[in-house]
């Protein structure tokens, strides 16, 4: 009885630790939908202060639009590389 107990709590935890493992990680997907909503709130905020500094809307919005690609491309590949390290995941 008290062996049962143990054999279960182990099946569990490592049941947990299985689910907890695959669940860490992004999907390529995910990263990608992740980025471009950051980058619509990160652009907003370029197009915005470069209203500001410049006076000029038009350049305001070439200076975000540029922006908005770039840091698309990075932080996707940020993403990835950090999934790919373990520094910092609980086992």
């Amino acid at each position: 009885m008290i062996l049962d107990q143990f054999l279960y709590t182990s099946r569990k935890q490592e049941q947990i630790q299985d689910v907890s493992a695959a669940m860490s990680q992004d999907s390529t997907m995910r990263s990608v939908i992740k980025s471009i909503t950051w980058r619509v709130v990160g652009t907003m905020d370029t197009i915005l202060i470069s209203w500001i500094l410049t006076g000029e809307v038009r350049t305001a919005f070439a200076i975000g639009g540029v922006e908005l690609i770039t840091k698309m491309v990075l932080y996707v590949a940020h993403e990835r590389v950090w999934n790919r390290i373990k520094f910092g995941r609980r086992p």
